[in-house]
């Protein structure tokens, strides 16, 4: 809805604005003229745009004596309309303009001094192309510019019409179009033919649909839609998001090694308003050889990142264009709310494909090399404090989260209390480690239902008496726990990752 204020100086009075407004809405010339019309409501069908407009009549604020040195002087006036209200002269073309001007400005998108798309406009349409361009190929192809038409404008290109579109920019820019494709150069050019033309609304309705606002910046309400998580609730991908994810990989894997190289990476995130992803996910997720994220690893980052921060899933998934791209009505379809665990516990079964595994252990006791392992690896150039990957569970391939918990038992926050199982991590070469994860035990965990196991670390080295009142297999029998598991960094732990689900 619109509000236009029709203002001049008191010296303007009787130059007919109020007539204006009159004629509008009875279509004939009022033989009466208040001084000052009441507020009124254009409905949506008298104008083009079919946008209701509210017209409040004032008289206190200044405006134009002559108006063509002014247009001359400040090029950010758009439009200049002759009307007369007692003719019915532009009368509707009036409001048309003056909505125009509002709902579509040209400011934004447009220096009439330099004559060329302003740079937020360039870097915004920019990402628009690259989400666009389905295969990364660094053109639209016919099926791709059907899909961006049918996106934004709600209506395919006949064939003729997109031939018509292509031969503009061929004789306009040489390397606008290339293999029968329109280049970002070319799609850059259309738009800025379109706003010189005056139809800067065929840009603005583009911007918009890719969820930008009057500032050239991502709308808040596009980049974060709704989403209700009831407390006990997590949140997952769901298989359509799944889907989309896998589509921007092959994306973005050129050479086809299933990994992402550094330039892969970037090229991938190239959309985004900075680097999502810094050294730690190298050390979260699998790589290969050469430290690159692996097909697995980049699905499990998305994963981990939906579990912890489902908010920053949505930004990340915005930023990708996944409502467009997948034809939903926000990133919020691509989130599945798992119900409440206590539900699982009293149905004893659940629907949930990722499960968390808090590790506590005292410092030095073998913790991050207990992660580490379940990523393949036992080496670690920036620290992670968790590691996700996948594993099967009764043939079922389920994602396995581990967080390594600071040691400072007396500060646990409830985030380090809330998962599915406990690891408790001793080191069997130190007399005193296992003393830690007793008390840890006894004081967080003894009288809740989650289920624990002790993890003997360092199981390569001579084991040493812990220096407590029983042996950890005796503690682990009194209080109804599995045997403890032996693991070693040097020797494979696969039995353990499947005991923890």
């Amino acid at each position: 809805i619109l509000s236009l204020l029709f203002s001049l100086p008191p010296s303007t009075a009787k130059v007919g604005k109020t007539s204006l407004i009159m004629s509008l809405v009875s279509e004939e010339f009022p033989n009466v003229v208040p001084y000052r019309a009441e507020e009124i409501t254009i409905p949506a069908d008298v104008t083009p745009e079919r946008i209701p407009t509210h017209i409040s009549d004032l008289v206190e604020h200044s405006s134009m004596e002559t108006i063509l040195p002014i247009m001359n002087r400040h090029s950010e006036i758009e439009t200049c309309v002759e009307c007369s209200a007692k003719n019915l002269k532009n009368i509707s073309e009036l409001f048309y303009y003056a909505q125009k001007a509002v709902l579509h400005p040209t400011g934004p998108l447009y220096c009439p001094d330099k004559k060329d798309v302003r740079p937020l406009c360039v870097k915004a349409l920019t990402r628009i192309f690259k989400v666009s361009d389905l295969d990364n190929d660094g053109i639209l192809n016919d099926n791709e510019l059907n899909f961006f038409q049918r996106t934004c404008f709600n209506t395919p290109l006949e064939s003729q019409a997109l031939e018509d579109v292509k031969n503009v920019v061929r004789k306009n820019l040489s390397d606008g179009v290339c293999d029968n494709g329109l280049t970002l150069q070319g799609f850059l050019f259309l738009h800025t033919l379109f706003i010189q033309r005056g139809r800067h609304e065929t840009t603005w309705t583009v911007l918009r649909r890719f969820g930008y606002d009057d500032d050239l910046e991502l709308n808040q309400d596009y980049l974060f839609p709704p989403l209700k998580v009831p407390p006990d609730c997590t949140t997952e991908l769901n298989h359509n998001a799944y889907l989309f994810l896998q589509s921007v990989f092959d994306k973005h894997d050129k050479d086809r090694d299933c990994a992402l190289s550094p330039e892969e990476m970037r090229d991938l995130f190239d959309v985004f308003p900075y680097m999502p992803w810094g050294p730690d996910v190298n050390n979260t997720v699998c790589t290969n050889d050469q430290g690159w994220i692996t097909y697995q690893g980049y699905l499990s980052q998305w994963t981990l990142t939906t579990y912890l921060d489902v908010q920053r899933c949505l930004e990340y998934l915005g930023y990708l264009g996944y409502s467009i791209i997948a034809e939903q009505e926000s990133q919020a379809a691509g989130i599945t709310v798992t119900r409440d665990k206590k539900i699982d516990l009293q149905k004893k079964q659940t629907q949930r494909s990722v499960f968390r595994c808090n590790v506590f252990g005292d410092i030095g006791s073998g913790k991050s090399g207990f992660l580490q392992a379940f990523l393949g690896r036992n080496l670690m150039e920036h620290r992670s404090y968790y590691a996700i990957s996948t594993t099967y569970v009764y043939g079922q391939e389920k994602y396995l989260l581990l967080h390594e918990v600071f040691p400072d038992f007396d500060y646990l926050s409830d985030a380090d209390l809330a998962c599915d199982i406990v690891c408790l991590v001793y080191d069997v070469s130190n007399p005193y480690s296992f003393e830690y994860c007793t008390k840890v035990f006894k004081q967080y965990f003894m009288d809740s239902k989650i289920p624990c196991m002790m993890i003997a670390a360092k199981s390569d080295l001579p084991e040493i008496k812990q220096i407590y009142g029983c042996s950890p297999l005796e503690f682990c029998r009194r209080h109804k726990m599995p045997p403890p598991q032996s693991f070693t960094c040097n020797t494979a732990a696969a039995p353990i990752w499947r005991h923890l689900i």
